[in-house]
């Protein structure tokens, strides 16, 4: 597909790890009952991209690592252009130098997820300087004028099966996400700086069991072109699961949306595995 690509600004957002954080001591369950697992922040290190996003004794847990902005000034930047693939840079600290790639964001705790491997995740301390080099807000398709892109790196949505066939777009995804599904984050003002929740407590009857941390899917008939989750009969949005499963109601795992449009336009095919680590983890 032709796109914009070799016009799109490549610039410097920073941020710093996150410390883990817990809203209170507790979390409390569909079931009325209390647990104390592991919730937001800090850095993951058995809990990557590839992995499931079910089973974890844990709560909106975030793979790898968690970087955060310094101040508010930096914050909307660091969530709005950074753009899952994105290369991300080490400042500071015993792992300068070493390098990683952006997995996804977390709207509300407004974290960036960011992938390093095993050895890098040793040297690693809250607080380490990181450096995303953001690419992808703004690319366009320029035969498709109707269908938005946000989210992702140009190198790596080429990467990811999409093709062209007959005027529309064909879109490897692992599963289709029903409208009703879909919980919270619903209403943000902007779906390039956010992710929302699939609603899937029970995910074994919802057909979702299966689903792992960078899988593509599809939501049906949600239009995220300005804002998130307005639902439009029709519509479909295509998105990366970025953080795990939830106990809370209406949470789960999270989803960044990387393309939105028309049904007649992007066409979703189910197949066995669509995962962004894939193309990203060596």
């Amino acid at each position: 597909m032709r796109t914009n690509k070799d016009r799109l600004v490549r610039i410097s957002v920073v941020g710093e790890i996150a410390p883990a954080k817990m809203r209170s001591p507790y979390s409390v369950t569909t079931e009325g009952t209390v647990r104390v697992i592991p919730v937001l922040g800090g850095i993951t290190y058995n809990v990557k991209v590839g992995d499931s996003a079910y089973g974890w004794a844990g709560d909106h847990v975030e793979p790898g690592v968690s970087v955060m902005a310094r101040n508010k000034e930096e914050e909307i930047p660091l969530m709005t252009l950074s753009c899952i693939g994105n290369e991300v840079i080490v400042m500071s600290g015993d792992a300068k130098g070493s390098r990683g790639f952006v997995t996804g964001k977390h709207g509300g705790v407004n974290h960036v997820l960011v992938h390093f491997e095993d050895d890098v995740l040793e040297k690693l301390t809250v607080g380490d300087k990181i450096l995303i080099k953001a690419w992808g807000q703004g690319l366009k398709l320029l035969d498709h004028p109707d269908v938005k892109v946000m989210n992702i790196d140009p190198d790596l949505f080429e990467k990811l099966g999409i093709q062209e066939k007959n005027g529309k777009i064909h879109v490897p995804v692992v599963a289709k996400i029903p409208a009703h599904m879909m919980g919270s984050g619903i209403g943000a003002s902007s779906s390039a700086s956010t992710d929302y929740d699939i609603m899937a407590s029970n995910p074994e009857d919802l057909g979702v069991a299966d689903l792992k941390l960078g899988d593509i899917v599809a939501i049906q008939d949600h239009d995220n072109s300005y804002g998130v989750g307005k639902y439009r009969k029709g519509a479909v949005s295509i998105g990366v699961v970025v953080h795990s499963a939830c106990v809370s109601a209406g949470h789960g795992p999270g989803v960044v949306v990387i393309m939105t449009g028309d049904e007649s336009k992007i066409l979703p095919e189910v197949v066995e595995r669509a995962n962004i680590s894939d193309h990203l983890m060596r």
